[in-house]
C-alpha cells in the first residue's frame, strides 16, 4: 500500500502526509485498521518511532483513533472535526476582531443572497424563532447574545450549503464576546438589532439576493461601528 520515502530530518512529516493522501483518496476508508507499526514501517522504510510520530499527529488532527489492544482505524471527517479545528485555530491564533469581521462580510453577506435563492418556507419559519424568542428576550442579556448567534445560523442553513454552517461556527465563539459588548447596551440596542434581523429575513423571504446581501451588509456595519465604540483598540 505504501512505498519508501525520503530520507531526511521531517521523516514523520513524509510519513504523515502519504498516509493523508491516502485516506483523502479513499483508499483508506473510516473504520480501515492500519497495518502494524512494524508492517508500516517496513512498507515506508523508516522506523517505528517515525511511524509513531506519524500516528501522533493524525490522532491530533482526528483523522485517526488509536484504541489500545485494537490497532489503529481512519475516523470519518465529518463536519464536526472540520469545524472544531477551525475554531481552535480562530481561538488560538488571537485574531483581531477586524481579520474576522473581513471573513464574516464575505461569508454572512454571501450567505444571504443564497438563503433568499434558496430558502424554503421551513426555513422561514426557523428564522421567525429567532425574531420572535429575540423579542421575547430583550431584557435578558444572555438570551439575547444566544437567539441572536442562532438568527446568523439559521441564515447559513438556509443556503443548503453545509459548508456555511461549518465556517459560521467556526467563527462563532469569537463573535460572542461581540455580541457580549454591542447588546449589552440595552434593550434599545437589542430591538434594534431584532428590526436588522427583520429587515434581511423579508428580503430572504421575497427571494431577493441583491436586497438580502444590501440588508445583510448593513447589519453588519451597525455591528461594527457599535463594537469599534464599545472597543476601539480591538476594532
Amino acid at each position: 500500500m505504501f512505498s519508501a520515502v525520503d530520507r531526511d530530518a521531517r521523516l514523520s512529516d513524509k510519513v504523515t502526509e502519504a498516509i493523508l493522501q491516502t485516506i483523502v483518496s479513499n483508499r483508506l476508508k473510516p473504520g480501515d485498521a492500519l497495518p502494524p507499526e512494524r508492517e508500516l514501517g517496513k512498507q515506508f522504510g523508516v522506523s517505528r518511532t517515525v511511524i509513531r510520530e506519524a500516528i501522533r499527529a493524525l490522532h491530533a488532527k482526528g483523522l485517526l483513533e488509536v484504541r489500545s489492544g485494537s490497532g489503529v482505524r481512519i475516523v470519518a471527517v465529518d463536519a464536526k472535526t472540520v469545524r472544531e479545528s477551525m475554531r481552535h485555530f480562530v481561538k488560538g491564533s488571537m485574531l483581531e476582531y477586524a481579520k474576522v469581521d473581513e471573513v464574516r462580510r464575505v461569508l454572512e453577506v454571501a450567505a444571504a443572497g443564497i438563503a433568499a435563492q434558496r430558502a424554503t418556507p421551513e426555513d422561514l419559519e426557523r428564522i421567525d424563532a429567532t425574531l420572535a424568542q429575540m423579542g421575547d428576550s430583550v431584557d435578558d442579556l444572555p438570551t439575547s447574545i444566544e437567539v441572536d448567534l442562532a438568527f446568523h445560523r439559521a441564515i447559513a442553513a438556509a443556503t443548503h450549503n453545509e459548508l456555511f454552517n461549518v465556517l459560521h461556527d467556526s467563527i462563532g465563539e469569537m463573535l460572542v464576546e461581540v455580541r457580549r459588548r454591542n447588546l449589552s447596551l440595552g434593550p434599545d440596542e437589542r430591538r434594534r438589532v431584532i428590526d436588522m434581523h427583520r429587515a434581511i429575513r423579508d428580503r430572504v423571504a421575497e427571494h431577493d439576493p441583491a436586497a438580502a446581501q444590501q440588508a445583510m451588509h448593513d447589519h453588519l456595519d451597525h455591528v461594527q461601528a457599535t463594537y469599534g465604540r464599545q472597543a476601539p483598540e480591538l476594532a
